[in-house]
């Protein structure tokens, strides 16, 4: 196992309240619980459910129901999980950090990460691939859903560490990685920070936090000079590579910058494009993402259900082309819906399907603006299902693409994108 001084240097001798306990707030608890084991250990979550049987188990103090924050005032440092928000919490800053601040103070130099509102799964994921076929010891981590404290013990000297990020993540960082990966920042996620400009400061710490040496990967819409930014810069849409894109199996403009951006930072870690372009083709895309569920019935399925915001919701129409049902929709983050309700305007989709409160807020927006075309509401996807079978015509197809989060019905987009391919498959 490598060294980890740097988060025993911060951990040890200190109380320690793990605040949130979901899937990284266990992996924080086993973490402590194995390495430094007389240390004073809280857990607080809002939900008393997940809570019980720790006492006894593993000897720590629990905080449940509406008062948990409270237990933050008793510890010396907080291990915050993702989800947890501090919007307008008074909160000592000092105290708080994260597996993911702590990893990448220790392992900074192994990092290639990947932050962006859209493509950093895919990013991250392809990294990943063509790091392992040529030949890398690579560990895909982070937001992907593997927590990084769950790899430690398996990393050696040569290992490549590929760490998705999201802005919840950056946050609360005191160090960037290595090679760090910013594709894009559009409105989102203001339920967690309350405005755009926390949000694209928290995504902005992936290169902030960067010293002599390090590499951004970005574009040039970013202010280095706003972010504090010293380390070095490649812009990558601007890099040609000799890639027959007709065989990569990711389509679209926005992935065309998804690899390019891919082809740069393996190269600034020392693997040639050259080296790697041939597994390009050989990548296997995400569930979820502009995904071909199959013709049935005579009309053929997309699923895109990461598609959280407007601007997912065009590239999926621009990518796809022939869609003439398009399901939008769900819970309302009061984000910007304008970019995509223009695109609308001027580029008709024959059949407009809306759901919850994101939805009737489109829908809204559309009829102010002279919308001619054809649009109906449902309440959940069995309904629109029922209204895609009475105006389906052979050769038709439909695409779920929401511009929205799923949390008005389902427990996450995986879960949201599932249900619509079963349901297409019994078309």
């Amino acid at each position: 196992m490598v060294n980890i001084n740097v988060i025993f240097k911060r951990l040890r001798g200190k109380s320690i309240l793990i605040l949130g306990f979901g899937r990284e707030g266990r992996s924080s608890l086993a973490f402590v619980r194995k390495f430094l084991p007389h240390a004073v250990v809280g857990v607080a979550d809002g939900n008393a459910d997940v809570l019980a049987g720790l006492k006894e188990k593993y000897d720590v103090r629990t905080y449940s129901g509406e008062n948990y924050f409270d237990a933050v005032n008793d510890y010396d440092i907080v291990l915050k999980t993702p989800g947890i928000s501090l919007k307008d919490k008074a909160v000592d800053l000092s105290k708080i950090t994260s597996q993911t601040d702590l990893f990448l103070e220790e392992f900074h130099d192994r990092i290639i990460g990947v932050t962006g509102t859209k493509g950093k799964s895919t990013t991250s994921t392809l990294i990943s691939h063509l790091m392992k076929e040529s030949g890398r010891e690579v560990f895909l981590v982070g937001n992907i859903g593997i927590p990084v404290f769950d790899v430690i013990e398996q990393l050696t000297q040569n290992s490549v560490i590929v760490f998705e990020l999201s802005a919840h993540q950056l946050q609360f960082i005191h160090r960037s990685p290595h090679v760090g990966i910013l594709l894009n920042v559009f409105e989102e996620h203001l339920d967690h920070f309350g405005t755009f400009e926390a949000y694209r400061n928290a995504k902005l710490n992936i290169i902030r936090k960067m010293a002599d040496g390090d590499w951004a990967v970005t574009t040039d819409e970013f202010s280095y000079a706003d972010a504090e930014f010293y380390g070095r810069t490649i812009s990558y849409p601007y890099y040609d590579f000799d890639v027959d894109w007709e065989k990569v199996p990711l389509k679209g403009k926005h992935n065309k910058l998804n690899v390019k951006a891919a082809l740069c930072a393996c190269g600034v870690f020392g693997v040639p494009a050259d080296e790697v372009i041939p597994h390009l083709y050989t990548f296997k895309p995400l569930e979820h993402r502009q995904e071909l569920v199959g013709t049935f019935g005579g009309v053929t399925f997309y699923n895109d259900s990461i598609s959280t915001i407007p601007q997912a919701a065009i590239a999926a129409v621009e990518t796809i082309k022939n869609v003439k049902f398009l399901l939008l929709g769900g819970y309302d983050r009061e984000i910007n819906y304008s970019p995509l309700t223009e695109y609308l305007m001027k580029n008709n989709v024959e059949h407009l399907l809306f759901t919850g409160n994101a939805g009737k807020r489109m829908m809204s927006m559309l009829k102010d603006a002279g919308y001619q075309g054809d649009m109906t509401t449902f309440a959940n996807l069995p309904e629109a299902f029922s209204i895609i079978r009475k105006k389906a015509k052979s050769g038709d197809a439909c695409l779920l693409s929401p511009a929205a989060a799923s949390y008005d019905q389902y427990k996450n987009f995986e879960e949201r994108g599932r249900k619509f391919k079963e349901l297409a498959e019994k078309f």
